[in-house]
């Protein structure tokens, strides 16, 4: 430090200033101080660092699903937030199991990370008590997608009972009325808040819920695809489907291409996520758009915020993103299913319908 000080024309304190980020340092000498670290190719020692501030410079976060593709992005927009204040990510993946939750997050209360970042399991027994433990230790926790039950908690979210209602409403509004949905496990609030939206479209239209109509998943693959192949299956004949996750939606399509069924001729196909490639799919995937990205962005700066405390927050933040319908051929296609219950061809096809504010 002294070295770069020397260098900088600079005192030592402004040089430990840039390093811990402080708004005491103009933008001239900011300048200075990082071009003389350059030149010197000097980096900081952040472990030691990290024994005198009590602080690590590391945000843990724990995904759900490493392998659904709605996960890289959100990590993307986490990253591009949290990197260029001096934080490194690290990243742990849970496969939904709660048991394996819990023993990252004592991990990371041990290694006394700065923050975290959580897509919490599936928690029946609505135990939380790993979350408020590292509350409890002074440990910001900020929670992306999906909320923990009964626990009031800094999130960020996307409306999913609006952008489940536009789907299922564009599907009603082609004249379906047996419309049939693949859910997630009833004990995420993303699965809960998805059937709420398909429930409220039905109940608007005056369409009774057929239980043999529905079925639930985990929100994988294999569950997407043994769900929509039983269904297809079955006396009940959908002419219509909504899976509600991109994951699930792609076993959705292996069921379909197995049982050679015609999308949308014989049974139109709705998708909550986009799934990779579905836009170059023929026919076209009618999706609900996350902002994936933009979720991690705000989870990254709403955990910033609390680290540094700028923005003088209270009590819990959730901060709710909007979703966008992307209408494709898998629903409009040449509208025969749809004119079999009333409905004419569509020229909506490739429309991007947004949520009314």
């Amino acid at each position: 430090m002294q070295e770069v000080a020397r260098r900088a024309k600079v005192s030592v304190g402004t040089v430990s200033n840039v390093l811990n980020d402080s708004n005491a340092v103009s933008s001239q000498l900011l300048r200075r101080v990082q071009q003389a670290m350059r030149d010197l190719n000097y980096h900081p020692n952040n472990h030691a660092r990290s024994l005198k501030s009590r602080r690590s410079s590391v945000i843990g976060i724990v995904i759900s699903d490493i392998t659904n593709p709605f996960f890289p992005l959100v990590l993307r927009g986490v990253e591009s937030a949290i990197v260029q204040h001096g934080y490194m990510l690290t990243i742990f993946n849970t496969d939904d199991d709660l048991e394996r939750e819990r023993q990252i997050f004592s991990l990371l209360r041990t290694h006394r990370v700065d923050g975290m970042l959580a897509v919490v399991a599936p928690n029946p027994a609505n135990n939380v008590s790993h979350i408020v433990q590292a509350i409890d230790m002074g440990i910001p926790v900020v929670c992306l997608d999906r909320t923990p039950p009964g626990l009031n908690v800094d999130a960020v979210v996307v409306d999913n009972i609006r952008g489940a209602a536009m789907c299922v409403r564009h599907l009603v509004g082609l004249g379906h009325r047996k419309i049939g949905i693949i859910n997630g496990s009833s004990w995420l609030q993303t699965a809960r808040d998805r059937y709420k939206g398909y429930e409220m479209v039905l109940g608007e239209a005056n369409i009774k819920i057929e239980r043999d109509l529905v079925r639930e998943g985990d929100f994988r693959f294999e569950s997407g695809y043994k769900m929509t192949k039983d269904l297809l299956l079955s006396h009940s004949h959908p002419t219509a489907l909504f899976v509600s996750n991109g994951t699930m939606g792609l076993g959705a399509l292996q069921a379909f291409n197995e049982l050679a069924i015609r999308c949308p001729d014989q049974v139109a196909l709705a998708i909550f996520d986009e799934v990779p490639g579905g836009r170059m799919l023929r026919p076209s995937i009618t999706s609900v758009v996350q902002p994936a990205y933009d979720l991690g962005v705000k989870a990254g700066e709403l955990l910033l915020s609390r680290l540094t405390n700028k923005a003088g927050l209270s009590g819990p933040v959730t901060i709710t993103l909007q979703a966008e319908l992307i209408i494709g051929e898998s629903t409009t296609g040449s509208g025969r299913a749809a004119s079999a219950t009333g409905a004419g061809r569509s020229s909506s096809r490739g429309k991007v319908v947004r949520p009314k504010k």
